[in-house]
């Protein structure tokens, strides 16, 4: 045996327990829940009546419009959030970005379930945060069970997949652009509009999209923070599985939210790559 085919033997060896795991625990799941979504509501015999139902059920159209529109206000608001905080960090030098980022990864490694329980408290009539309005006179507002508490709480959970991709952007601009910006007579402000951010958009996009598909899939936010009005796609596949008892239309959504995040999938990879290419043309 060749010393090339010998190191691919040690790492096909070296990555064939991961495989194996993520066959088990990830791809049989998917073609059970795929095959489920075809069979009829008594489990014998192949059918299309689940996608059918999709179709003709007004709950369905709704939740998804639903989804959509509380994925996309929360890409929205943890951009805004994440920009100024990428920006910062790319303006520090190595050791104190380093501590910086370490204290953005430590509320992610905390449970979702464990940071929506703190948010009912956060947001609550007697919160903290209407506290702070009432020492100036407003408030309370009503943050809970609503869209402003489902918002708030996924854009938390979603504001280091943001702050990352925007990072490595702004890490990776030659410095030279700004300093030739500069020389040319602009000012801050100038730069950061016409040189800095135009160059972070692959990076802005990439993240948008990392955003968007990880609130495709949210279940336990929208379930303590929001009302029956904030269901999204997840909790109508809880809800047609564990309330309706009908196995073959939660499996069809469940197939239908992976396709879409397939779909959103290849569109990051796409602008991955076109976003290294932009990087190399720049170098």
């Amino acid at each position: 045996m060749t010393p090339e085919l010998r190191e691919q033997a040690r790492i096909a060896a070296f990555a064939a327990p991961a495989t194996i795991f993520m066959l088990a625990m990830f791809a049989v799941p998917l073609v059970a829940v795929f095959l489920q979504s075809f069979s009829t509501e008594t489990g014998t015999g192949f059918s299309l009546a689940a996608y059918a139902k999709i179709l003709n059920t007004p709950l369905f159209a709704k939740v998804a419009y639903t989804t959509i529109e509380i994925s996309i206000g929360s890409t929205i608001f943890a951009f805004v959030l994440a920009y100024p905080i990428a920006y910062f960090l790319a303006k520090q030098p190595p050791a104190r970005r380093a501590l910086c980022m370490i204290l953005i990864l430590v509320p992610f490694w905390t449970s979702s379930l464990v940071k929506s329980f703190a948010f009912t408290v956060i947001l609550g009539h007697a919160g903290v945060v209407n506290d702070l309005l009432g020492t100036f006179g407003l408030g309370p507002v009503k943050m809970l069970y609503n869209r402003v508490g489902v918002t708030v709480g996924m854009s938390h959970f979603l504001v280091p997949f943001m702050v990352f991709p925007i990072l490595a952007n702004l890490l990776g601009q030659p410095p030279e652009l700004a300093k030739a910006a500069a020389m040319m007579g602009a000012g801050k402000l100038r730069i950061f509009l016409r040189v800095t951010f135009p160059l972070s958009l692959p990076g802005v996009v990439a993240g948008a999209l990392l955003v968007f598909i990880l609130c495709l899939g949210f279940y336990i936010v929208p379930a303590l923070l929001g009302s029956r009005h904030d269901m999204m796609l997840s909790n109508l596949v809880d809800f047609y599985a564990r309330e309706i008892l009908d196995w073959p239309m939660a499996s069809a959504i469940a197939v239908l939210l992976t396709v879409a995040a397939i779909i959103a999938a290849v569109l990051l990879s796409r602008v991955k790559g076109g976003a290294s290419i932009l990087s190399k043309e720049a170098h």
